[in-house]
């Protein structure tokens, strides 16, 4: 599905990812784990476009189509999510609206009739139920006046809402406390399909006992420099990252 090649990049003149290899497969849960200025929150970044961030070498494939050639919204478009760490608020914006203007998008590229607005509110109601959204979070705007977790449920909904092939979740469980972590874990597992796949990035293990990745690669100072499956992960949250990748 993903293929990452030598992957190269910079913000500001600073290279920060510095020869990146990724493959990811669909059925696949990958978590990419490192210390802080690592490139973690870059290589999501760059995959999904981010017009901050310069390319300087490298390949991307998605699902056998370049996608360093595709705007930001075309990738979403073919299929990307990012949920994001600090997911922003919209005022004015209702979160009903919002999801409707992007459902509909991502059906018309794909060749399908829109939602009408009664379709619409039956398959969000189906979607809410997956993170336990409060119907009074849908009546606002978006993000507006939300709690830390439910900002982070509300990126699962909308996850749920446009069943994308690859999920990329940059640290989503900051700031969650253990009941709105397990809430949040259990929906990405539901939305798990053979089809789809995820990039699970974050600095703890405690997110690993939710979400069982498949694999568990360590970057640091801008390249993948171990991989291994779900028991690297303990061995990071027992010896830390440099003795890690030191062995």
């Amino acid at each position: 599905m993903l293929e990452i090649k030598n992957l190269h990049a910079s913000i500001n003149g600073k290279e920060i990812l510095k020869g990146v290899n990724l493959s990811v497969h669909a059925g696949e849960v990958h978590a990419i784990m490192g210390p802080n200025g690592a490139g973690k929150s870059t290589l999501s970044a760059v995959l999904t476009g981010n017009p901050a961030y310069e390319v300087t070498s490298g390949e991307v494939w998605f699902k056998g189509k370049n996608l360093l050639e595709m705007p930001p919204e075309q990738r979403a478009r073919e299929g990307i999510f990012l949920s994001f760490q600090y997911p922003v608020e919209i005022p004015g914006v209702s979160m009903v609206n919002f999801m409707r203007a992007a459902v509909n998008e991502k059906r018309a590229y794909e060749g399908k009739e829109p939602l009408s607005a009664t379709e619409f509110l039956k398959y969000m109601r189906e979607k809410k139920s997956i993170v336990e959204l409060d119907n009074k979070l849908t009546n606002r705007s978006v993000n507006e006046g939300f709690s830390g977790g439910e900002k982070k449920r509300n990126e699962i909904f909308q996850m749920a809402m446009l069943q994308p092939s690859l999920s990329i979740l940059d640290e989503t469980d900051s700031g969650l406390d253990i009941d709105s972590l397990r809430i949040v874990a259990e929906g990405v597992n539901k939305l798990k399909t053979p089809q789809t796949a995820s990039i699970v990035i974050t600095h703890y293990q405690r997110l690993l006992d939710y979400i069982v990745p498949d694999f568990v690669h360590v970057l640091a100072d801008g390249q993948i420099v171990k991989t291994g499956d779900k028991t690297l992960a303990l061995e990071l949250e027992k010896h830390g990252y440099e003795m890690v990748v030191k062995q």
